[in-house]
């Protein structure tokens, strides 16, 4: 039988992309802050069209995006509540349905980037409220690494770069954690994200849909 141990925090991150995307991140910034805590960390523009075009119709074209670093570590099991918060907020700002901006939720650990989704595939698993975790990047021989289902994106020597930078922040946050800070994985103090956990919280221990 294995033991079970305490589990490690994570470093929360978002990509954002958009067609205007400076206006959206100065405009987004202070709710996100509002959630997650204090942002440590904003990478380098980002191309995202050259990718792909599914969000072209939805949001124009030569999308372009930035990945932010919260300094505060979180548990990884509110990469789902995470999820769900960014949603939200992407449908605040949609006009007639269409959204301005994309956000998507991760979280970087010492071996590897994961994302949240709200689509089930055979890599991906189950978290809760129909939000799903991919292992999207490991990290092997100092390096992260892609597999065969990985975003075209992700691929990308450049956002590899962006995401090892907060990988190294990550680790000064790490050591401080196993000195003896705690991480609390229903609580979340000092940002809104407990507020929020503790507000829709139901019998059981989940969120609502």
């Amino acid at each position: 039988m294995g033991e079970i141990k305490k589990v490690e925090p994570v470093n929360l991150v978002i990509f954002i992309f958009s067609q205007h995307l400076d206006y959206w991140l100065s405009e987004l910034m202070p709710e996100l802050e509002g959630f997650f805590g204090k942002v440590d960390y904003v990478s380098k523009e980002l191309p995202f069209s050259l990718y792909t075009a599914y969000y072209d119709r939805e949001m124009g074209s030569d999308l372009r995006g930035k990945l932010v670093s919260f300094d505060r570590l979180i548990h990884p099991s509110l990469l789902a509540d995470a999820k769900i918060l960014t949603n939200r907020l992407e449908e605040k700002y949609a006009v007639e349905g269409k959204r301005r901006f994309n956000m998507d939720p991760g979280y970087v650990h010492h071996s590897n980037f994961v994302l949240a989704s709200t689509k089930s595939w055979g890599n991906r698993v189950y978290l809760k409220n129909g939000i799903y975790a991919e292992v999207t990047l490991l990290y092997l021989s100092g390096e992260f690494r892609h597999w065969e289902f990985t975003y075209p994106n992700y691929r990308n020597d450049d956002y590899k770069k962006e995401l090892e930078h907060v990988r190294e922040l990550y680790l000064s946050k790490r050591r401080k954690f196993l000195k003896g800070e705690k991480i609390d994985e229903n609580r979340f103090e000092d940002t809104g994200l407990s507020e929020e956990r503790s507000r829709l919280r139901r019998a059981g221990g989940d969120l609502k849909e």
